[in-house]
């Protein structure tokens, strides 16, 4: 069983994998990451939640982590677009814990989120109001979150990296390949 952070860099460091520019960013990424894996674990739904740039990210995300070709269970994973289609109109705080007290009915085993997009977007609200809580942030630095630059040319090919690294991550986990309690 190895480590998540060498686990990691075996990844970033493979063949074609396009994750070079990870490996500065690795030791952020292996924090925030083990926190996430082992909520996915513990049963937790995941809620992917972006921003209206990256709605198609969120989709990519859906079907990513659950292939049919994949030999795993299948995960929890809901887009918080399809389940409240009207998060946009959202203006107060009562409002976000109607919502939340929605999720937490519908969510009896608990849920934690996968936010990708602008940290001032509205749709970030939630998924920053839970403490535990993945973030990949485009222009804002959070302690919960991978921060990212929307001046980034190749923004698109990281975030669907990024993807490719989640998933091979939740199988080293999923398959006890990963120590999640031994970070480096």
């Amino acid at each position: 069983m190895k480590s998540l952070s060498s686990f990691t860099l075996d990844l970033i460091r493979e063949p074609n994998s396009c994750l070079g520019w990870m490996e500065e960013q690795r030791f952020e990424w292996v924090g925030l990451v083990a926190n996430f894996l082992s909520r996915c674990i513990d049963g937790k739904t995941i809620i992917v939640a972006t921003d209206k740039e990256r709605e198609w990210l969120a989709n990519y995300i859906l079907t990513k982590l659950n292939q049919s070709l994949i030999n795993r269970p299948l995960l929890p994973v809901v887009v918080l677009l399809n389940i409240f289609p009207k998060i946009d109109n959202l203006r107060e705080n009562q409002e976000y814990e109607l919502l939340e007290d929605m999720l937490d009915f519908a969510f009896p085993n608990g849920y934690t989120y996968l936010y990708i997009g602008e940290g001032r977007d509205k749709r970030a609200t939630l998924p920053k109001r839970e403490k535990n809580s993945f973030l990949w942030l485009i222009d804002e630095k959070n302690q919960n979150g991978l921060y990212l630059k929307s001046s980034d040319d190749l923004l698109d090919i990281k975030l669907i990296s990024l993807v490719y690294l989640l998933d091979k991550s939740l199988d080293g986990a999923l398959f006890m390949e990963v120590d999640l309690e031994s970070l480096v």
